[in-house]
């Protein structure tokens, strides 16, 4: 009889650690022990998309986010015009060996993220796309996949979250309804205002960083990335970030990365560093 109720005890712990287990590799919409998370900037030619990465690095600083498996690419615009915004610093720190820079070899990047989606796919994973710019090298990537792995349903298993008309509209048209057609394409609402169902995050009041954030390495992250869009902001016909320009903050691409994750609920960028800041370690 004691044997049997050990044994019933036993089964008991094991089932709920599966079911912790379980619980917490669920964030949101992402699924850390197999899905993939990609960050597409585009950086050119508003240079909010600094303040993007560094927007990203906080979530990632979290302990929460500490097994989600990303990665980054820089340089995927569409066909606007203006020049690109080079980061390469800000992109090694924040990401240091997970990202690429499609502007400076497309090809490279292409290779390097149709891998990775075709590893989460064949594993049962699903990849979620934070498009913080154009659709343009998503389609590279789709196309890629149809055509050596023909098999994968990329339709179901690749989420692209989009909130931007303009981003849309700087999309060749023939690549944006390609990936509309062959992943499942979920827009949401602008990242740039508050109160509309997306975290508003971007605003042209400054913000004191240090009141919210006490981890010196997201604060030294966003210092550079503060630096390298006041360097660009504006210059050589390049966009004028007029929030960026009063020293202000624009993360608005952030938004995505909030709603695939579940944050979608967040209200402005106070509330943003309040929820993603306070567990940091302080150092």
């Amino acid at each position: 009889m004691l044997r049997f109720i050990v044994i019933i005890l036993i089964s008991f712990l094991l089932i709920s650690c599966s079911n912790n287990k379980s619980a917490s590799s669920q964030i949101g919409r992402f699924q850390t022990e197999r899905d993939l998370l990609l960050l597409n900037f585009d950086c050119k030619t508003d240079v909010d998309d600094l303040h993007s990465v560094a927007g990203v690095f906080t979530i990632l600083s979290n302990p929460l986010f500490s097994e989600v498996n990303y990665y980054a690419v820089s340089g995927t615009y569409g066909i606007q015009d203006g020049l690109y915004v080079p980061a390469e610093d800000l992109f090694n720190a924040a990401f240091k060996s997970n990202w690429s820079d499609a502007h400076t070899n497309f090809n490279k990047s292409l290779e390097k993220v149709s891998e990775l989606v075709k590893k989460t796919l064949q594993n049962g994973g699903k990849v979620w796309i934070a498009e913080a710019g154009q659709s343009d090298f998503t389609a590279a990537v789709i196309k890629n996949i149809k055509l050596n792995q023909p098999e994968i349903d990329t339709k179901e298993n690749i989420f692209v979250v989009q909130h931007s008309n303009w981003n849309e509209n700087m999309t060749l048209e023939e690549n944006l309804n390609y990936v509309k057609s062959n992943c499942t394409y979920i827009k949401i609402p602008d990242g740039n205002k508050i109160g509309n169902g997306s975290p508003g995050l971007k605003s042209s009041d400054p913000i004191a960083l240090n009141k919210y954030i006490f981890n010196q390495e997201i604060i030294k992250v966003w210092n550079l990335a503060l630096t390298t869009a006041d360097k660009f902001n504006g210059k050589e016909d390049r966009y004028l970030n007029e929030a960026i320009a009063n020293g202000g903050l624009d993360f608005s691409d952030v938004s995505e990365t909030c709603w695939i994750f579940g944050y979608e609920n967040i209200i402005d960028i106070e509330q943003f560093f309040k929820e993603f800041s306070s567990s940091t370690e302080k150092k």
